[in-house]
């Protein structure tokens, strides 16, 4: 009799984001974290964007998409950003405002989820070129160039996430 194979594994993306201290070394980190679930499958390439709404005069930010294979579900992954959220010391006090580390459930699969707490596929992820340039780059067959093209905001490519030497 064969094994069980458990649940199903889905491609998930949570994107990555910081604009407040060591902005490589909050990423970083969250990879880090992330990995030590063992159903990380890959990360984009960095990117540098403007702020999107907010406060004026916010730094830069530094933003990565990271690619699963997993059978947690879209509330577990959501438990997972926030955790990542919570060790980089993140404090919620004006929306768009800056912050250390900002951790976004991009998309689950197939899955959809309409929550108070709770949208998959993000709701706001089509607008933003800062989500679609490092998506794109893991997930060609969900990002076209023309969603990216009609997203918001300009980005600048920088390197990797895994080795220091690619910057």
């Amino acid at each position: 009799m064969p094994a069980d194979p458990g649940p199903p594994r889905r491609r998930a993306f949570i994107g990555l984001g910081s604009n407040l201290g060591d902005r490589e070394a909050e990423l970083r980190r969250a990879l880090a974290s992330l990995s030590s679930g063992g159903d990380v499958t890959a990360a984009s390439p960095v990117y540098e964007s403007d702020p999107v709404g907010g406060p004026p005069d916010q730094p830069a930010y530094l933003n990565a998409v990271v690619e699963l294979s997993t059978s947690d579900s879209p509330r577990a992954l959501l438990e997972r950003c926030r955790g990542l959220e919570a060790a980089a010391g993140r404090v919620r006090t004006v929306r768009f405002g800056p912050r250390t580390l900002d951790a976004d459930l991009l998309v689950v699969g197939d899955e959809r989820v309409d929550e108070p707490d709770l949208e998959v596929p993000h709701p706001r992820m089509w607008e933003r070129c800062f989500v679609l340039a490092p998506l794109a780059d893991l997930a060609p067959d969900l990002v076209d160039a023309a969603a990216l093209a009609r997203a918001g905001g300009a980005v600048r490519r920088l390197g990797t996430l895994t080795s220091s030497s690619d910057r």
